[in-house]
């Protein structure tokens, strides 16, 4: 059973969330704040984080600032603010993914499961249709999730992952941000450009040696992005 750890500082919230999560056999641990949920990740076997922006003591930006020092589990942030400005801030720091209160049940729910989804395959060791990704010095290997830069390992988050193998295995092609956004997201293109440009920007940070002129992962301006084929 997947364990969803869910943190606000308003508690009707956190037990309406609880009670949506239970009915689809997701288990539940609750904290009121960053801290709780700091220690609770560290002692409970957590696969998800979904924690709201504002919060006393240690809100949820810091939270995930903390948690992205170590770990790639999955973080859903909260937050009342709908302004643009937010959500790529909340992405910006390494979140996974955003849901604007009020927010409706059907759709909270659906993003847990899809981002627990994501993180059991990265976490998968192994898969039938399993390979290796050579690119340059760019290794990938699908079959225990791993990814290296001329032989040192690099950390991707479930999200990073996805999009990194995909446009590798059909490398060459260029995808734009809707194209991509479909295919990681599964679902249709919301604010593609700006949440996938993020995502993209986290990856080069990770795999080049110099971000601001990458080697493997290009833009193609107006276009969209691909993994150089290095023939």
């Amino acid at each position: 059973m997947d364990t969803v750890l869910v943190c606000d500082d308003d508690k009707e919230i956190v037990d309406a969330i609880e009670i949506y999560l239970s009915r689809e056999g997701i288990n539940v641990l609750k904290a009121h704040n960053g801290k709780e949920a700091l220690e609770i990740i560290e002692k409970e076997d957590v696969q998800l984080l979904l924690v709201d922006i504002m919060m006393p003591e240690m809100d949820g930006i810091e939270t995930t600032k903390k948690i992205r020092e170590t770990s790639s589990l999955p973080v859903i942030l909260l937050s009342a603010k709908s302004e643009e400005k937010d959500k790529i801030m909340g992405l910006d720091i390494g979140a996974d993914d955003y849901v604007t209160k009020p927010f409706n049940a059907g759709e909270l729910v659906a993003r847990v499961k899809s981002n627990l989804r994501r993180y059991t395959s990265l976490g998968s060791a192994k898969d039938e249709n399993s390979h290796i990704i050579s690119i340059g010095g760019l290794l990938i290997n699908d079959e225990n999730k791993q990814i290296s830069v001329d032989g040192e390992f690099v950390r991707l988050t479930p999200i990073e992952y996805n999009i990194l193998f995909f446009l590798a295995r059909n490398k060459g092609t260029v995808y734009s941000s809707a194209q991509i956004y479909e295919h990681i997201w599964n679902e249709k293109p919301l604010d593609a450009e700006n949440t996938v440009a993020v995502h993209i920007r986290h990856i080069r940070e990770k795999i080049e040696i110099n971000p601001k002129e990458p080697e493997y992962l290009k833009v193609v301006w107006g276009v969209g992005y691909k993994i150089e084929d290095k023939k």
